[in-house]
């Protein structure tokens, strides 16, 4: 028996699905644990060994890999809880990173801020001035030394540094991408003085072409890894002393795990690990059910996220924005937004209802937990307005206090707005509706697909509590509830299915059709350098598949479209396909005619993605049929539930997942319960088991 277990760590709750890839898969759902996020993992790493009623150490025994997600990373830059760290750089450019460009007013703003143009400042820069110095070198755009690199001088920077305190130091030269040389000199130097001082150079971290950027990306990586090197380094030791045998994995923003041992290495690629695992997951489900377009939706304790599978395969970005900065990291493309179930509902100042972007996350939680909150929060509503059971979360293991529930809606919105405790909670489940459909609507149609075209799937722990309404926002016809054994741990199932995803890249400006011999020695650079990082993984792979893409932009343009290069050797045709590839792209993106070949067409920067393709089976099993559509065998009674403030409460038949099998229709209204969520079948919609124990909710006609 060989395991493979996924772990996600959410801010209010960590989940896990265990897989044996021969038809046994368990879920497990424990709180989270801030600021020691390990203690959850053991935590529902235990629960996980009760269900399969082994002690844990020999689940972990039997383990082939653990992959994990982690908010950790993603939540210390959002929040600022870094250290501090040093910075150096070629003489002259210091000030790069608080000049911003012009990018450093308007980058991650809001329309409204975009407009507000007297009311932008660039007063978010990432660490002090002292902490900022210069080297004398000098390398051209050509990667020629012009300047040698002075390195007495260079020792005088880093003693200042280190005698500021400092534990690590991010090296970004001007043109270090084109030759490396005086960065990678620079690190001998640092440890030379003290091996102990992490060290991050742009040349490994981020090779591409703009500085700001590139500065930006090795200084966030700098912050997060010497805790991420900690935190996964104490993870894996109490890890080996529960047994386990195989290699604890990170999940990267690439959609592919890394393992742990590496990932502090390139820290910045672990920012968006936790948010990936859900469209992971939807892609293997996808080739399950033959869903080739699925709109991936999570609503977990803190966030709603929202991803896109786009014929069959996840939709990617080169660039993200975390803190007004661009952070050059390829990643799966998620949109996130603070309307989780522990959102706080408050009002602004001008009485208006708003959901988030705060969050009760796991400490203290949500006022019904008991534990010490008192501001109300979607869950209360959704406690309230009969949705959750009174009985409590996780099948009773959590208990909800319904008192506490209405006291903090009474307190906080109802008698501020005149609002009886029950319209209040019914306008907080309509806003928190309305505001993810707001997103929805932005990540589907603002990038130019018919919602009508996609499926939606909703998971997360709060996800199939809403998702019927919010997928009625934007039109959307069909929403599946991953549940079978997977429910709302299903980004952890995300994890468990992924794979190890390696990326290499390097920015080398030139003009198409550019000489094809000069594309192939890139991605031949390329590619040697993501194979022998595989080997590094020390995983035996049941096939390594290696993507080319190069990132294009019409002449004059700013923003560049990442473009898949076909396989094969290259030659004339194939870079011409490259470049019709582009065309495509560009108008399936801005619009047909949008584009402006005359302007002519530029390649930047070259990317190899390596997917090492683990020996494990991912697909999930199926369900019993049921030999009847009759639902009521699994029913378990009623209880009024308000999911219109129109109609008001009705009592609405209530049932138990665990009875129910393939086949089995509920209709609307209904609430079904499972250990780890509840899915709202609303009016006007039925609910069907498929074989693998999903449930579909369909309109009716």
């Amino acid at each position: 028996m060989s395991y493979v277990i996924g772990v996600d760590v959410g801010g209010t709750f960590t989940d896990a699905v265990l897989d044996d890839g021969a038809g046994t898969v368990v879920a497990a759902k424990a709180p989270s644990t801030p600021p020691d996020y390990s203690e959850g993992v053991l935590d529902v790493l235990e629960v996980l060994a009760q269900q399969l009623g082994r002690p844990i150490e020999e689940m972990l025994a039997d383990t082939h890999h653990i992959a994990h997600g982690t908010t950790s990373s993603l939540n210390a830059l959002v929040m600022g809880n870094v250290p501090p760290v040093g910075f150096l750089t070629t003489k002259g450019h210091r000030d790069s990173i608080y000049i911003m460009n012009v990018e450093g007013r308007y980058l991650g703003g809001a329309p409204e801020q975009l407009q507000n143009v007297m009311g932008q400042s660039k007063s978010h820069g990432l660490i002090p001035k002292r902490h900022a110095l210069e080297v004398i070198e000098r390398v051209d755009r050509d990667g020629n030394i012009i300047v040698p690199l002075d390195e007495e001088a260079a020792r005088h920077s880093i003693r200042a540094l280190l005698d500021d305190g400092l534990k690590a130091i991010a090296v970004s030269l001007l043109w270090s991408f084109r030759n490396p040389r005086h960065e990678q000199r620079i690190r001998d130097l640092v440890h030379e003085i003290d091996p102990s001082i992490y060290v991050a150079l742009s040349s490994e971290i981020s090779p591409r072409i703009r500085e700001f950027a590139r500065n930006a990306t090795t200084i966030m990586s700098t912050q997060i890894g010497p805790g991420l090197r900690d935190y996964l380094g104490a993870l894996e030791t109490r890890l080996r002393e529960r047994k386990l045998s195989g290699p604890l994995l990170v999940m990267q923003s690439n959609g592919g795990a890394v393992t742990a041992a590496e990932a502090p290495n390139n820290a910045i690629s672990t920012v968006g690990s936790v948010l990936t695992g859900g469209v992971v997951g939807a892609v293997s489900l996808g080739r399950q059910l033959g869903h080739r377009n699925v709109i991936a939706t999570d609503v977990g304790g803190t966030t709603f996220l929202v991803g896109l599978v786009v014929d069959g395969e996840p939709v990617r970005t080169s660039t993200t924005i975390i803190n007004r900065h661009p952070i050059n990291v390829p990643t799966l493309q998620v949109h996130a937004i603070g309307s989780g179930g522990g959102a706080i509902a408050w009002l602004d100042a001008g009485g208006n209802l708003q959901i988030g972007p705060h969050s009760a996350q796991a400490v203290p939680g949500p006022a019904c937990y008991g534990q010490g909150g008192t501001e109300p929060t979607n869950a209360d509503a959704n406690l309230v307005l009969g949705i959750l059971p009174e009985r409590g979360l996780l099948g009773g293991r959590k208990p909800l206090d319904k008192s506490l529930a209405r006291e903090a809606i009474r307190t906080r919105i109802a008698e501020p707005l005149g609002l009886s405790v029950e319209d209040a909670a019914a306008a907080i489940y309509a806003v928190q509706n309305a505001q993810t459909g707001d997103l929805l609507r932005k990540t589907v149609v603002e990038a130019g697909h018919d919602p009508r075209d996609f499926v939606l799937y909703a998971f997360g722990g709060s996800g199939p509590a809403h998702c019927a309404a919010y997928a009625a926002e934007i039109g959307v016809r069909e929403v599946i509830v991953p549940l079978g054994q997977v429910a709302s741990a299903f980004s952890a199932y995300g994890l468990a299915a992924s794979n190890v995803v390696l990326a290499a890249e390097l920015s080398d400006p030139t003009t198409m059709p550019m000489d094809p011999a000069r594309a192939e020695a890139n991605f031949h650079k390329l590619e040697r350098r993501v194979r022998a990082a595989l080997r590094r993984q020390g995983l035996t792979f049941s096939r390594v598949e290696v993507e080319r893409e190069i990132d294009m932009r019409y002449g004059a343009q700013l923003a560049e479209v990442a473009t898949l290069v076909p396989e094969g050797e290259l030659d004339s045709t194939t870079m011409s396909t490259a470049t019709a590839n582009f065309e495509q792209r560009y108008a399936e993106l801005y619009g047909e005619g949008a584009g402006f070949r005359d302007a002519g067409i530029q390649a930047i920067t070259f990317r190899v993605r390596a997917t090492g393709v683990l020996p494990f089976s991912s697909e999930l099993p199926e369900l019993e049929g049921a030999g009847s559509t009759d639902a009521s065998v699994a029913q378990i009674g009623t209880r009024p539930v308000c999911l219109d403030g129109q109609l008001g409460y009705v009592d609405t038949d209530v049932y138990d997942y665990s009875k129910l099998r393939a086949g089995h229709v509920l209709p609307g209204p209904a609430i079904l319960e499972v250990p780890t969520t509840t899915v709202v079948i609303p009016h006007r919609t039925v609910g069907v088991v498929d074989r693998l124990g999903n449930l579909t909710i369909t309109p009716v006609n």
